[in-house]
């Protein structure tokens, strides 16, 4: 029964890139529009993976991957480096909970993002993209 579904692969892929690039945008414009003293607390979780100078370009560059990369994952534009990028900005967050102490409930979703875009990454935007699969 589920595997008649196949034949709609690329609808689901627009669908699912549409709906994570909008939460996206709405998650990376408040991050920008906040200015530098939010870019500093939020480039601080590089830390976590070894990288403490700078933290107002990374919390900048977090809230831009996040804005820019939704905004090209529902286009479908450069489709893979956006899934890169916000990819890594999760696995940076997932990071920065888990080595500060939180628990499994706190660093579990920015980990589950960090796998849905390395999967997004894998499989590509799927035909209703400008980049085509």
């Amino acid at each position: 029964m589920f595997n008649a579904l196949s034949k709609y692969s690329d609808w689901g892929l627009l669908a699912g890139r549409v709906g994570l690039g909008v939460m996206y945008v709405l998650h990376g414009w408040p991050k920008l529009a906040a200015g530098q003293a939010a870019w500093e607390k939020y480039g601080h979780a590089v830390a976590s993976i070894g990288i403490a100078f700078f933290p107002k370009f990374w919390g900048l560059a977090a809230g831009l991957s996040e804005l820019a990369g939704g905004i090209l994952l529902i286009l479908g534009l450069l489709y893979r480096p956006a899934c890169f990028f916000i990819g890594l900005t999760m696995f940076v967050g997932f990071m920065s909970l888990f080595r500060s102490g939180h628990g499994f409930n706190d660093f579990s979703r920015p980990l589950e993002m960090t796998l849905v875009f390395l999967i997004l990454l894998f499989v590509g935007p799927g035909k209703y993209s400008f980049d085509k699969g």
